[in-house]
């Protein structure tokens, strides 16, 4: 059993868990089901620096990253610093994270959130929409065709944008369909946690212009960013080169000042 398997495993039973403790009627009847949520792709078409900056305390590749910042600090930091959004993982047994954190971003800034998560079920996504998240992840390679298919056009139905994350070929031809707004190709091969920006480049000339591509994982420097770009990709998901330092957003602000120059 792989890593992903494992997750995938330990989410279907906090899932069975919270649904009985937390029904989706109470979910939507909370005060940030109702806001409007703030597109992340239309953020991503405007930018200049295509930044999606990411709050990570930890990761199973990299144990632990940052456990001391606060999300409410680093948030204000991500967006003062000119990021187009901010990326928070939810994930506890795995990543650290909470949908506390979520809830505290949305608190403190009134830029994008993205709920990083392994989403497999439709309780995720009302989720994430009454915690203030405006995009979800979905991961192709935790999910069918007919998944990604019904759990996009829940979240576009709410409002929700759809970053729909690949790592290979077979992921990418399994997944493209009419209802996501962003295709991200992640660097990082999940049974090795070998990082290759290779990967994004090959995969790049598959995926149609109607879609937003969006690199991820691995990058860490602006020379990075514009070979990408030469590739068409609009939009750059970078969490650990901010979140190992002690001021992530000092360290995201000094990145895109150097984007500028």
């Amino acid at each position: 059993m792989d890593i992903l398997e494992k997750i995938v495993d330990d989410k279907k039973r906090d899932l069975h868990l919270k649904k009985t403790v937390i029904p989706l009627k109470q979910l939507e009847a909370t005060l940030l089901f109702q806001r409007e949520p703030v597109s992340l792709a239309n953020a991503l078409r405007k930018s200049k620096t295509g930044i999606i900056a990411e709050h990570k305390r930890r990761s199973p590749s990299k144990s632990v990253i940052n456990q001391n910042s606060s999300v409410q600090d680093i948030a204000i930091g991500y967006m003062n610093a000119g990021a187009c959004g901010m990326s928070v993982l939810t994930d506890a047994k795995y990543f650290g994270g909470s949908l506390d954190d979520l809830i505290i971003a949305r608190a403190a800034v009134d830029f994008p959130l993205l709920r990083k998560e392994f989403i497999i079920d439709e309780y995720q996504i009302i989720e994430a929409r009454a915690h203030g998240a405006d995009a979800i992840l979905l991961i192709a390679a935790i999910l069918t065709r007919k998944q990604i298919k019904v759990l996009s056009e829940l979240a576009k139905s709410l409002g929700l944008d759809v970053l729909l994350e690949v790592h290979n070929e077979e992921e990418l031809v399994k997944s493209m369909m009419p209802g996501l707004d962003m295709l991200g190709v992640n660097n990082r091969n999940l049974k090795t946690f070998e990082v290759s920006l290779e990967t994004s480049a090959v995969l790049s000339q598959q995926i149609p212009d109607e879609f937003i591509k969006v690199s991820e994982s691995g990058i860490s420097s602006i020379t990075a960013i514009k070979t990408l770009r030469e590739f068409g990709y609009k939009g750059f998901l970078v969490g650990e080169n901010f979140m190992k330092t002690t001021n992530p957003g000092e360290s995201a602000r000094e990145f895109i000042n150097q984007m500028a120059t």
